[in-house]
């Protein structure tokens, strides 16, 4: 370190040794600190969320917190869903595999593709995918029909 700061400073015979290693001190410290993050400077940029896998035969390997609709949850906040969206939107992946619906429905529900295309429409129109979900969630994947004289949603099952 001394050979260091003094090979550097060596060209310059107007500062004293002192100074010299006054500074080569500090320069180290900042390196330090630079090392461990304690800067203020340094920005730490958040762990990368990976894509998550919607796939249906690993559901029943699971623990809590850890199904694909957890996973999918975390990637959709990681990637710019608001959280309240994020969680309706993993209530419905959840439910989609739970309650049996149908292939279609459950493609819609991201278990084709990983739910790529529900965090885009999430981005895209919140507003649109915030009604989709909970039309799906308070129908039951679309099983039952309106009763006309009472206007509520009569469930087949």
């Amino acid at each position: 370190m001394a050979g260091e700061s003094s090979g550097f400073y060596s060209q310059f015979s107007c500062v004293n040794t002192e100074i010299k290693f006054i500074i080569a001190a500090v320069v180290q410290e900042r390196k330090e600190n630079f090392k461990t993050g304690l800067t203020a400077s340094e920005q730490k940029t958040p762990p990368a969320v990976p894509r998550p896998r919607l796939d249906l035969a690993r559901v029943l390997e699971c623990s809590y917190g850890e199904y694909p609709w957890d996973d999918w949850e975390a990637y959709a906040k990681a990637n710019g869903v608001p959280e309240a969206l994020a969680s309706l939107g993993r209530a419905t992946i959840r439910e989609a595999y739970q309650h049996g619906w149908s292939r279609k429905l459950k493609s819609l529900c991201g278990w084709k593709d990983d739910g790529q295309r529900m965090v885009k429409l999430a981005l895209r129109s919140p507003e649109r995918a915030k009604n989709r979900w909970n039309r799906l969630l308070e129908t039951d994947g679309n099983r039952g029909h309106y009763d006309e004289q009472t206007g509520e949603w009569v469930s087949h099952y």
